[in-house]
Formats: structure tokens, C-alpha cells, sequence
């Protein structure tokens, strides 16, 4: 067993899967970029872009709450996993590194194929009781979706075999542990005041709260960019049902529909609310990072634009919780609320 992971781990398997897809080091490429290799990327906002695009306000928030609730702790705990293990991302050379944003950050296990493998399953289960279609489809598409990430991730360098792995069976124990409590999440009172001071305050303390590194890594940040968004979303849930923004259904859920059929106009009515909803979402994402930066430099009596003073805890954590709270609520209030404005809906 020790000698297979050992081979898992071994970079010369990812280049030589590289080198089958056609890439090659670059001639002038120096040796050795670095031992624990770039990190995973920008920041994550667990399919915001989807929401935007096919959120029709119709629904109880309950079948929300848990397409958000699963993904977000299954990437905290990848997210955290990160920096208890501090694996080293593949050696470069042999592989050659596609991604060089970031330069500090572990790489098992891989948040990617995590997010990936979360978000294709939980919207395969929570989809069963609420559309018609062939259940070995949807299966086929999750699986393809998942795989296809996965790849990505060897392919750009950024993972070995045995991060990926590691990321699919995390996943998919966490969701077999978790699944007995989405009847208990279907079931919060989101009714409730005190729902979104709960919504808030957890997640804000998990990032608050996220464990020390000795020299600075993303996965913080990254973390907290999960972390705002999914809370933004939930609270965007709360305020389309406490104030009544969207019709419920008639019947008791679940209600089983039809998918509509694929024709142009679905197309083009798609297209346009994705259009939409990202041109608001990232005015709102820019605004709201703006202003809090702006707050918290002058009450930390920080220098604009001081790019190693943004990386403290007490101003990374608030800004970025107030940017991407401020972007879940967008997509899943006032987008829709544009959309039925402009008639998209």
C-alpha cells in the first residue's frame, strides 16, 4: 500500500500524462519553480455564475440551503486539510506548471476536484425528486463533469494522481456522512431572524478562526471567498422568503417536473440573464470591495493600495467576507429581481 501511494505521489506520473497530451517543457524553462508549487487558482464562488444565469425564483429555500450547506464545508475542510498536511504540489521539472498566479499554497487535497465532485452529486441528488429524467444520465454527467476537472488539474500540473484521488474519496465519504442531515436543513426555520445572524456569524468565525501557517498562503483568502459566498447565498434565500420575493409552490415539495425542452429561445432567454446577472454581480463584487478596503485602511490607518498590509487577518478576512457575502446575496436576490424587471424571467 505504501508503494502504490508512493507512486500516486511520484511527479513523473503527472508529466508523463503531460507529455500524452501533448505538453512539452518549454525550452528555455528553469529548473526547479518551486518545491511547493502554485496554488489552486482564484478564488472559488461555488457556482455563483450558475445561480446567476438559472435562478427563476421559484421553489422553497430549502433545496438552496443544501446545494450551498454540502459544498461549503466539504471545500472548508479541503481548504484546512491543505495546511495540516502541507503536501507538496508535483516537482517542476518534470512537470511543467500552467498556473503561476500564486506561488504558496499545498496541494493535497485538490479543492478542485472536491468543488467539482460536491457540486455535480449533491445537484444530481437534490435534482431527483424535482425534475424527470433518465437517473443514469444524470449520473453520466456528474461523473463526466467531475472527471473532466480532475484531468484539468494533472493536466495543468497542479496536482498529483494522489491529490486528486484524495479530494474524490474525501468528498465522497463526506457526503455519505452528511447526507442523514439534509432532511435536517430542509427542515431550519428560515423564517427566522436570527437565521442570518447565524448564517453570518459561523462563517465569519471559521475564517476568522482558520489555522496559522508560518509564511502566508491563499488558502486563507480562498477560504473566506468560499466561506462569504455561501453565506451570502444563504441569506439571499432568507430574504426572498421572509419578505416574500418569490411565489412557493402551490404543492408539497418535492414537485416533480419536466426539463424543459432545449430550443432556441431557452437559449437566448439563458444567455441573456447569464449576461445580466454577471455584469450586476461583478459591479456589486467591485463596489463592495472598494468600500470596505477604503473602511478598513483608514481604521487600521493602513496605506492605500499596500498590497502586504491587504494579506493581515484583520483587514484580508473583513474585506473579503464583506466582497463576497455582498455577491451571494446579488445572485440569489437582486439578480432574479433584475431578471423579472427586464422581463427575462
Amino acid at each position: 500500500m505504501a508503494e502504490l501511494l508512493r507512486s500516486l505521489q511520484d511527479s513523473q506520473l503527472v508529466a508523463r500524462f503531460q507529455r500524452r497530451c501533448g505538453l512539452f517543457p518549454a525550452p528555455d524553462e528553469g529548473p526547479g519553480e518551486n518545491a511547493l508549487g502554485p496554488a489552486e487558482g482564484s478564488a472559488r464562488t461555488l457556482g455563483l455564475e450558475h445561480l446567476t444565469a438559472n435562478h427563476k425564483g421559484t421553489g422553497g429555500p430549502a433545496n438552496g440551503l443544501r446545494r450551498v450547506a454540502a459544498p461549503q464545508l466539504v471545500m472548508y475542510i479541503g481548504q484546512v486539510a491543505k495546511d495540516i498536511l502541507k503536501w507538496p504540489r508535483p516537482l517542476s521539472p518534470p512537470v511543467v506548471k500552467l498556473e503561476k498566479r500564486v506561488i504558496m499554497e499545498y496541494g493535497m487535497p485538490s479543492t478542485h476536484a472536491m468543488a467539482a465532485t460536491t457540486i455535480s452529486f449533491t445537484l444530481l441528488i437534490s435534482s431527483m425528486d424535482r425534475y424527470q429524467y433518465p437517473f443514469v444520465f444524470g449520473l453520466m454527467l456528474a461523473v463526466l463533469f467531475s472527471t473532466l476537472v480532475c484531468l484539468s488539474r494533472l493536466y495543468t500540473g497542479m496536482h498529483t494522481v494522489l491529490d486528486v484521488l484524495g479530494g474524490v474519496l474525501m468528498t465522497a465519504v463526506l457526503i455519505v456522512l452528511t447526507y442523514p442531515a439534509w432532511t435536517l436543513i430542509d427542515r431550519l426555520d428560515s423564517a427566522s431572524p436570527l437565521f442570518p445572524v447565524c448564517a453570518i456569524v459561523v462563517p465569519f468565525f471559521l475564517s476568522y478562526n482558520y489555522p496559522m501557517s508560518e509564511c502566508y498562503s491563499p488558502t486563507r483568502a480562498d477560504t473566506t471567498t468560499i466561506l462569504a459566498s455561501g453565506a451570502g447565498m444563504i441569506i439571499g434565500f432568507w430574504i426572498n422568503h421572509f419578505f416574500q420575493l418569490v411565489s412557493e409552490p402551490a404543492e408539497s415539495l418535492p414537485v416533480v417536473q419536466n426539463i424543459p425542452p432545449l430550443t432556441m429561445d431557452v437559449l437566448v432567454s439563458s444567455l441573456a440573464r447569464f449576461v445580466v446577472g454577471i455584469a450586476l454581480t461583478l459591479l456589486v463584487r467591485q463596489l463592495a470591495r472598494t468600500l470596505s478596503l477604503q473602511v478598513l485602511y483608514s481604521w487600521f490607518k493602513v496605506v492605500t493600495r499596500n498590497k502586504e498590509a491587504r494579506r493581515r487577518l484583520e483587514i484580508e478576512v473583513p474585506y473579503k467576507f464583506v466582497t463576497y457575502t455582498s455577491v451571494g446575496i446579488c445572485a440569489t436576490t437582486f439578480v432574479p429581481m433584475l431578471h423579472r424587471f427586464l422581463g427575462l424571467l
